[in-house]
């Protein structure tokens, strides 16, 4: 088994979001955040394209590979790619709400399977020397009792599972959309802290609704880590203290310039590549977030990077209004 991640800091798995080029981004803003992938589903890697899927530029690293699915033949053979792939952690999400995910049978809806959850884990963990972890929610619908996230963890931990990323929030399978599902269901803190005070031996990890560092303080006096979610996205320069604040480095901060021009080759090779720059360009929107200027930024960008022959000078002529 390889050491342990530091999952100090971390940013949420979050479908259509995180793809390589957020990854790469947010990686110019932070060495050590612990990045993860968009679920991918086990199914399509195994019996799909895998190359595709699992591609990603080594700059990433330290970055996780999240999977979705239910079969633990397939979990683990999809683990095993991942792992050939170079990834450093296998999570398997079992917290998405989402139609899309449910039709499949796997996300939220394996929290009301819990001993699938597990053999999943245990094939998994067969199958791969690097870390297996767990991505899940508190409760499943109206069920809201800390005894059921109890029961979910004390059985999957029968695998051998050391480390749950919890979100902190209830997952509706019904009558609530993904978007509607990050909001109205209530954030209980409470039940992950005592989550970790009941089983100190695992690596809890705390997610939902974490903005600043002063969240960030407060939680790490519960829990052994935090993952960041929309709030790196929308604001990603919340990330460029990370690596002075929690993992002792003490290199210069970039500033949002910087963080910019540092992108500029990524931008010009993915170009050379045919990728067409509004997919870059899209997860860089909000690093001037509340800054003078910030409007015309985004809006300079979302207007010139869809024209079919965008390229770098798009992102420099739009740093002249920043």
């Amino acid at each position: 088994m390889s050491a342990p991640l530091n999952r100090t800091i971390s940013v949420a798995p979050m479908m259509d979001w995180t793809d390589r080029h957020c990854r790469h981004f947010l990686r110019l803003i932070s060495k050590h955040t612990l990045l993860y992938t968009e679920m991918v589903n086990a199914m399509a890697i195994v019996r799909g394209n895998a190359l595709h899927l699992l591609a990603y530029n080594d700059s990433e690293h330290p970055l996780a590979l999240q999977l979705g699915g239910n079969d633990p033949a397939v979990l683990a053979e999809a683990a095993k790619l991942g792992e050939q792939y170079g990834y450093d952690e296998i999570n398997l999400n079992v917290g998405c709400p989402s139609d899309r995910v449910q039709s499949g049978h796997f996300g939220a809806c394996l929290m009301l399977q819990p001993e699938l959850v597990r053999d999943g884990i245990a094939a998994m963990q067969q199958a791969v020397s690097i870390p297996v972890t767990v991505k899940c929610r508190i409760g499943v619908d109206r069920e809201e009792s800390y005894g059921f996230l109890k029961n979910f963890v004390v059985t999957v931990m029968e695998s051998g599972c050391k480390t749950f990323i919890v979100h902190a929030r209830n997952a509706w399978l019904d009558g609530l959309s993904p978007k509607e599902n990050r909001n109205i269901p209530p954030l209980r803190y409470d039940i992950v802290y005592q989550l970790k005070q009941e089983f100190p031996d695992l690596e809890i990890i705390i997610n939902g609704g974490i903005k600043t560092y002063a969240e960030i303080d407060e939680n790490l006096k519960h829990v052994d880590g935090v993952m960041l979610g929309r709030e790196a996205y929308h604001n990603p320069y919340v990330l460029s203290e990370m690596d002075q604040r929690y993992y002792d480095d003490q290199s210069l901060v970039p500033s949002r310039h910087d963080v910019v021009k540092a992108m500029l080759p990524y931008i010009q090779q993915q170009c050379e590549q045919d990728v067409s720059l509004k997919h870059i360009t899209r997860h860089m929107l909000g690093i001037f977030h509340a800054q003078a200027g910030a409007r015309l930024w985004r809006r300079y960008l979302s207007d010139n990077a869809v024209k079919a022959d965008a390229g770098i000078e798009i992102v420099e002529q739009a740093l002249n209004y920043v």
